[in-house]
């Protein structure tokens, strides 16, 4: 919560261009990438010049900087992201904004002064969550886009992490950070910064319009008052992409919206003629999901962005705003050095000038000296009062005048805009030993239903969903499984639901819990679960694995978008897997493709979207949400071999038949070559 201050207007900036249009239009803070490491590796991005230069502005006019290095990083990557935040850490940047959770726990050893921000890339949205990344040392959470007005208050009112919502941007059709349809297609990963966007191309559900994985632009400019009130520490603009127009623009409209109490239609009907797609939505906010929300970026949006548009913009910042008011007060006596002393905020500074003349002519005059050093035009400052010392019938020449102001203004400059002191504290060796095994692998299986083939129980033990008739559970346990029951990646607004169900899985006698999400983990531990990491966890290297350990889990399955070769490399103290079979979920969304055809009513929870190729991708739907599978199901039963480190396999099954499940787990058991088309998933090829 925020203690009821003004909400920060944050916008994003992909170059110095657009540092200096959100500044100049009202922006409380911006944050921006490394070269690296950031969720939006094809912007123009800082390296270390330009970010001395974006911090030194930002800070000279109050801005802050936030620097994402929100990417999931590989443990060969670890050292040199450390490089990266060590440099923005003593260059004086005000926050990190962070995805992997390995990175996290070095960061927060070496960098101790500086604020830590959980990434939406981390699927944050239930309350539990924000509780436990504030108690591990997270000051701000960066919440999921697709939660409504009153699951974000809930999440305001349950701890004091501060909260950031997207208010303006694009609208992914995957809850962020659980999106793996580019990596899948081309190896390109949103996790790594190098989405290729394939949803925005044709995908087709039943009398769908062509475009179903397309949304709208999220525009939540109209709320801003109401998220204030609300407690929202942050408002977040998405775009970092985006020409420099944009961030102006938008940055101008969330200003004045605040400014007069409610938003400006002129204003945003600017905004949409920069960028749009098909125009905005606030569907999340409000929980009108449906068809209204759909949209993609057509013809007449990118035209509507003219010259005349742009050029306005332009003229708007093109200009120095003088966001700091000084005093001045000059002291000009005979046969002594003039003194010019400025206050600043908290900061005094004094120069010497010239030694004045004796008057010739006209001596100087208070109204001479404070227009002249009033002239500050072109700069930060602002002299609001100047008063003057001046004895009888001295003069002082113009250009002494001119070089103490400039003089004095240069020093305050450098006294604001000095980089704070920080002591970088140096990790320990990164270089561990990979995982020991004792060569035998367990196998798991997780299901969408409690019909699950007597033959499993020879399976270390199946996940079924938590929210499972309490009957079919026991009947589970009475015919001797080992049961799991599996939280749901995404269960915006039922966490009271998880905790009862969590509740009542330990009163029937089950021990185990599945997580794919930090929020589930969070749930779990407070039961005192032995808790599993699902592949949700995006657990992408060796101090994520340890993370994870000190959370309490008792084991993980690693990310399936890492290849054999960086698995076998992870170090680990307690089990790591792998997911080895399945119908892999590319995405998972709250509003379901079938909204912008048919409708939900008559899928029965299952149905097809086609892609322009042709490939069928099932849609399945559960606990308010929908997953998107492959078109070809994961399999590696004769490839198991190749992971020389992992302690077991996860065969994920969805749709298959009672006999199919069988077939498949027999074949893995055998480490038989598969027989039908499949896909080995990225593990032999990898992602960028």
């Amino acid at each position: 919560m925020n203690g009821n201050k003004s909400i920060e207007i944050l916008a994003p900036s992909g170059s110095f261009q657009s540092v200096e249009a959100a500044v100049r239009q009202g922006a409380d803070a911006v944050y921006i990438g490394s070269l690296q490491f950031s969720a939006r590796a094809y912007a123009e991005n800082f390296d270390s010049e330009q970010l001395k230069k974006a911090i030194h502005y930002c800070h000279l006019h109050s801005v802050k900087v936030h620097m994402a290095i929100n990417t999931l990083v590989s443990d060969d990557e670890l050292q040199d992201a450390l490089l990266v935040a060590k440099e923005a850490y003593e260059l004086g940047v005000d926050a990190f904004i962070i995805q992997d959770l390995g990175l996290f726990k070095l960061i927060k050893d070496c960098c101790p002064d500086i604020a830590l921000h959980a990434s939406t890339q981390m699927g944050v949205h239930t309350p539990e969550a924000a509780k436990l990344l504030y108690s591990l040392g997270f000051e701000r959470v960066v919440l999921a886009r697709e939660m409504n007005k009153s699951e974000i208050a809930e999440v305001v009112n349950s701890c004091p992490v501060e909260t950031e919502v997207f208010v303006h941007g694009a609208l992914c059709m995957c809850m962020s950070g659980q999106c793996y349809l580019s990596a899948m297609i081309g190896g390109r990963s949103g996790n790594r910064g190098r989405c290729a966007q394939p949803c925005r191309l044709p995908f087709k559900v039943k009398n769908g319009t062509g475009h179903d994985l397309s949304l709208k632009d999220n525009c939540l400019i109209g709320s801003l008052c109401e998220l204030e009130k609300i407690g929202v520490t942050s408002a977040k603009i998405e775009g970092r992409m985006k020409r420099p127009e944009y961030a102006a623009a938008a940055a101008a409209a969330c200003r004045h919206t605040l400014d007069k109490g409610s938003s400006d239609r002129e204003e945003l009907e600017r905004l949409r003629a920069v960028f749009s797609r098909s125009g905005f939505t606030n569907g999340y906010y409000f929980s009108k999901i449906g068809k209204d929300m759909f949209g993609t970026r057509s013809k007449e949006d990118v035209v509507s962005a003219t010259n005349k548009v742009l050029a306005e913009l332009r003229s708007e910042y093109k200009d120095e705003i003088q966001s700091n008011d000084i005093s001045l007060k000059l002291t000009v006596l005979a046969d002594k050095p003039a003194e010019l002393t400025a206050v600043c905020k908290d900061i005094t500074l004094t120069v010497r000038g010239d030694i004045p003349e004796k008057a010739q002519k006209v001596p100087l005059s208070h109204s001479k000296a404070a227009a002249q050093l009033s002239k500050t035009g072109g700069t930060a400052f602002k002299a609001v009062h100047v008063d003057t010392v001046i004895g009888e019938d001295i003069t002082l020449p113009i250009s002494s005048l001119n070089a103490m102001r400039r003089e004095l203004l240069s020093q305050l400059e450098a006294a604001l805009t000095k980089p704070a002191q920080r002591t970088y504290i140096e990790p320990p060796s990164l270089a561990l030993s990979p995982h020991k095994t004792d060569g035998t692998i367990k196998y798991r299986a997780s299901f969408r239903s409690c019909d699950i083939p007597d033959c499993f129980k020879n399976c270390e033990f199946v996940c079924v969903p938590v929210f499972s008739k309490p009957d079919q559970l026991r009947s589970l346990i009475d015919r001797g499984f080992n049961v799991c029951a599996e939280i749901p990646r995404a269960f915006f607004g039922l966490e009271k639901r998880v905790d009862d169900a969590l509740a009542q899985a330990r009163k029937i006698g089950i021990d185990h819990v599945y997580c794919g999400n930090i929020g589930a983990a969070a749930l779990a531990k407070n039961h005192g679960f032995s808790i599993h990491g699902g592949f949700g966890l995006n657990v992408f290297n060796s101090q994520a694995v340890d993370f994870y350990k000190s959370l309490g889990l008792c084991d993980t399955e690693l990310s399936f978008e890492l290849c054999a070769k960086q698995i076998n490399n992870v170090s680990s103290d307690i089990g790591i897997g792998i997911v080895g079979y399945g119908y892999l979920p590319l995405m998972i969304t709250r509003n379901c493709p079938n909204k912008n055809g048919n409708g939900c009513k008559s899928c029965g929870g299952k149905s097809v979207i086609t892609d322009r190729l042709g490939n069928n991708f099932t849609l399945m739907c559960q606990s308010g949400c929908t997953e998107m599978l492959n078109c070809k199901p994961l399999i590696i039963s004769d490839k198991l071999s190749q992971f020389e480190t992992i302690d077991f396999v996860t065969l994920r099954f969805t749709f298959e038949s009672a006999h199919e499940c069988e077939r498949i787990f027999n074949n893995y058991l055998h480490k038989n070559k598969p027989h039908s088309e499949y896909t080995g998933g990225l593990y032999f090829r990898g992602v960028e």
